[in-house]
């Protein structure tokens, strides 16, 4: 699920007329120190990280003037979760508070409603009270039941002249979250404030994925559950996920902290969700720490397996590539095969790989990987569903124990050198197919039209030509990339498919 920002989540509740405390969300200590001076110097400063318990992390802290505030967000901004760091603090004004309650509407998957969560002592520590969490169901079209609120507030020891404007708070509280259809939104506290005065001094939202779409409004970037804000590599990935939906594409990065007291930094590429999770331990058991987590599942192109294996090794510092899912994918495990030997051909790779390929068409799948790879440097090895994780994730370490030591960061793409002069290229989606005519000949270019699933003909004299229109040729990468990597395993490489990435291979707005 998509998360908004507490700040981002409070201004939704202010436009439906509920209360928040004054402030900003600065990025500088030195913006801290303005927003302080004109709150009038007394504020509380919260890091903008999407955890739970902040205020025990050291999160959370209390200014008394302007220089004390520049102080705390420096601190604050200095924090790192996981190997992700702070990016944005909330300076707010400090509140009078004088009851503090716990409010969260979420979907109730079991009752197939939506469920208010109310208790009437909120703060930190809710998670120990759930047997005084009151739950009461919300109607889909006729909203909250007021009686019911009031009757909980009445048992507390909340002053009753507050009770009518905590209802109605609640009320804007289930309003937003059916208007942005949050998957949930929790208001923690809630409070009454010295003066009677009801405000949301916490926020926390979620939004389902399916509907972002159709919050243009809220500025989600990725539609996915991450406990970070997007990193550039992420945001790249899902843009990619999004202009290609044959099979799926999920790729985020994790906490590497301390990797290098283990055994190497891994990039992982799983396909499966299940069988991705037993692989990540297996290779995490044999005492390696793992960069990220990808799922290419769903029967993906191999030109998508090819983009999440460049997405993967451009994280910085990696040692090793390790792949393998469920082992048995209802997916042709060849088109996998083709796009990771494009990619580690491409890098010229030097890291150790191991990949299972377990699923259909498997044997020539790893036939496929291990030959198109046989004259790289590093040695890459692929193995069937039969072989498990466990096993797999020993021959890796046994390769990365005779590794030269490379990292991630020394893999530069090749390009041909023939590419770009008098080769001639055609546009596919995303980038270009070169074909090197002056080394092309009737048995050669015979093959082409074989190898491409009969994109390409012998046009006359041995130059092979489009035997398609150009519509189709340019959605098929897949079918070139099959070509380009069986071109190089007969020996005689005349073709090949540039995709360059942007964000990786050139900035977004050139590629």
């Amino acid at each position: 699920m998509a998360r908004l920002h507490e700040y981002q989540g409070k201004a939704l509740l202010a436009a439906r007329g509920l209360r928040i405390p004054a402030g900003d969300a600065v990025r500088t200590a030195e913006q801290a120190h303005d927003a302080a001076s004109s709150l009038g110097g007394k504020v509380v400063l919260k890091v903008q990280a999407w955890i739970t318990g902040r205020k025990a992390k050291g999160g959370v802290l209390f200014a008394s003037s302007p220089d004390e505030a520049e102080a705390a967000a420096a601190q604050l901004l200095r924090m790192r979760f996981g190997n992700f760091p702070v990016e944005e603090v909330l300076v707010e004004e400090l509140l009078d508070i004088s009851h503090e309650l716990f409010v969260s509407l979420t979907i109730d998957d079991a009752a197939q409603a939506p469920m208010l969560l109310l208790d009437c002592e909120g703060g930190s520590g809710i998670e120990d009270r759930a047997d005084s969490v009151a739950r009461i169901p919300i109607s889909v079209s006729e909203g909250i039941d007021r009686g019911r609120v009031l009757a909980v507030l009445a048992e507390s020891s909340i002053p009753s002249a507050a009770h009518e404007a905590l209802a109605d708070a609640i009320a804007a509280i289930v309003q937003t979250a059916g208007d942005i259809e949050a998957r949930s939104l929790e208001v923690n506290p809630l409070v009454v404030l010295a003066d009677g005065s009801v405000c949301a001094a916490d926020c926390r939202v979620t939004i389902d994925d399916y509907a972002v779409f159709r919050h243009p409004e809220l500025g989600i970037e990725i539609a996915r559950e991450l406990d970070h804000p997007a990193t550039a590599l992420e945001s790249v990935a899902y843009r990619l996920e999004q202009e290609d939906h044959r099979g799926t594409f999920y790729f985020a990065q994790l906490p590497t902290e301390g990797w290098e007291s283990t055994k190497g930094l891994i990039g992982f590429h799983g396909a499966g969700g299940g069988g991705s999770m037993m692989s990540m331990d297996a290779v995490t058991n044999e005492g390696y720490t793992l960069a990220n987590f990808c799922d290419t599942s769903g029967n993906p192109s191999a030109a998508k397996v090819y983009r999440a294996a460049r997405v993967i090794l451009s994280q910085q510092g990696l040692t090793g590539y390790f792949g393998s899912g469920s082992g048995v994918a209802s997916q042709e495990q060849f088109h996998s095969a083709y796009g990771l030997a494009k990619a580690f051909n491409e890098l010229g790779m030097t890291l150790p790989v191991v990949v299972r390929l377990g699923g259909n068409a498997e044997d020539r799948a790893v036939d496929i990987l291990e030959d198109a790879c046989r004259d790289l440097p590093a040695a890459v090895e692929g193995y069937r569903k039969d072989d498990t994780p466990a096993f797999c994730a020993e021959r890796f370490s046994a390769l990365m124990e005779n590794a030269s030591g490379g990292a991630s960061g020394e893999l530069t793409r090749r390009v041909p050198d023939w590419v770009g002069g008098d080769a001639e290229a055609f546009p596919i989606e995303g980038g270009h197919v070169w074909i090197d005519i002056e080394r092309c000949n009737r048995e050669i270019t015979a093959k082409l039209g074989e190898w491409s699933s009969g994109i390409l003909k012998d046009g006359g004299e041995g130059t092979p030509v489009l035997a398609c229109d150009e519509e189709t040729a340019a959605k098929s990468d897949s079918e070139f990339i099959a070509c380009e990597i069986e071109c190089l395993r007969a020996g005689h490489p005349v073709l090949f498919v540039d995709l360059p990435i942007a964000g990786i291979d050139c900035p977004q707005e050139v590629c």
